[in-house]
């Protein structure tokens, strides 16, 4: 990757707070966020899993859901575990298919997909071939 995850994902965040609709759920993100980022271990990781489950009632929040994948790989860096690669693919999986017809060719694009080869070589997946089959993916609907 030629980006900073953890820089790319308080970008997201930012962009999230100014134009997502993240309703009265942006206090909470805010508190548990500031949590995430000057904690460790266990406090840091109960503030990760509340900002994927808050994700998770938010799956539209095109930036927020940036957000989750880079601080996925934040999580990844403080306990590199096959739960925290897998959870990067699947968040980088549901946001190709959500938002990647509206990215496709941004830098967003670029560092999602690039993002998600590191997952996926963190589980011992190829992924030499994983932009091209997202794009015959797009054209098709899909697997």
């Amino acid at each position: 990757m030629n980006f900073d995850p953890a820089i790319t994902a308080q970008e997201a965040l930012a962009r999230a707070y100014a134009h997502d609709d993240l309703g009265d759920t942006q206090p909470n993100i805010e508190e548990t966020e500031e949590t995430f980022s000057s904690e460790t271990g266990l406090e840091a990781r109960r503030a990760y899993e509340t900002l994927i489950a808050i994700g998770e009632d938010l799956p539209q929040a095109k930036s927020f859901q940036e957000f989750l994948i880079f601080i996925t790989w934040q999580q990844v860096t403080e306990e590199t575990i096959p739960r925290h690669f897998r959870k990067g693919v699947q968040l980088t999986g549901q946001f190709l298919e959500r938002f990647g017809s509206q990215i496709q060719g941004t830098d967003v694009y670029e560092r999602i997909v690039a993002i998600r080869q590191s997952f996926k070589q963190g589980l011992g997946d190829r992924v030499e071939s994983i932009r091209d089959e997202y794009d015959r993916d797009a054209f098709h609907g899909g697997d």
